[in-house]
């Protein structure tokens, strides 16, 4: 089971805060011992794009860390106060500088392990003209037999992509679900 216990303070009163299982739960939370505030952690949510010009994806080498230098899908942390196609579109305009249309919710991962979920909607592109942001080093399209395959930085980027090609050769596409461990 992941678990953080990285709150050490109230964010309510400032209280020191001690993980112990609430009345009526069950498992440990982060409780403030001065007020009683129960904080909860949760998973944070990913969103990206899979965006696709004819028989090609576009991909984003990695300008950051982590995995700095490989390859991955337009992807990023979403924010409050924005729906996952909105993070999904703003994290496309900021990595890539691509102009899409926002299609369906395509993949949904979990990573256990770093207490994240992945979602990532296909987007078909409406042109080639690509602005990379900061965190890209450059924006690029691949064919299936071109995808630098030893050189993404994500798991959930791969099986995302592997579910693509898959559904694509099909001529149909579903939601696919799954954890990685």
């Amino acid at each position: 089971m992941f678990t953080t216990r990285s709150i050490k303070h109230c964010k309510s009163c400032g209280g020191v805060a001690v993980y112990a299982v609430p009345p009526d739960d069950n498992r440990e939370r982060a409780t403030c011992t001065v007020c009683g505030q129960v904080h909860y952690e949760n998973p944070l949510n990913v969103v990206g794009t899979v965006p696709v010009w004819g028989d090609q994806v576009l991909l984003c080498r990695r300008n950051i860390e982590p995995r700095y230098g490989l390859w991955t899908l337009p992807a990023g942390f979403m924010e409050l106060g924005e729906t996952t196609t909105e993070g999904a579109a703003r994290e496309t305009d900021e990595e890539a500088g691509a102009h899409f249309e926002m299609q369906d919710l395509f993949s949904v991962l979990s990573v256990v392990r770093v207490g994240q979920v992945h979602m990532y909607f296909r987007a078909r592109l409406l042109d080639t003209d690509f602005a990379p942001g900061p965190e890209t080093i450059e924006a690029r399209l691949f064919r299936e037999d071109e995808i630098p395959w030893d050189e993404l930085a994500f798991r959930t980027v791969r099986e995302t992509l592997k579910f693509y090609f898959a559904d694509r050769r099909l001529g149909r596409f579903e939601v696919h679900t799954g954890a990685i461990a």
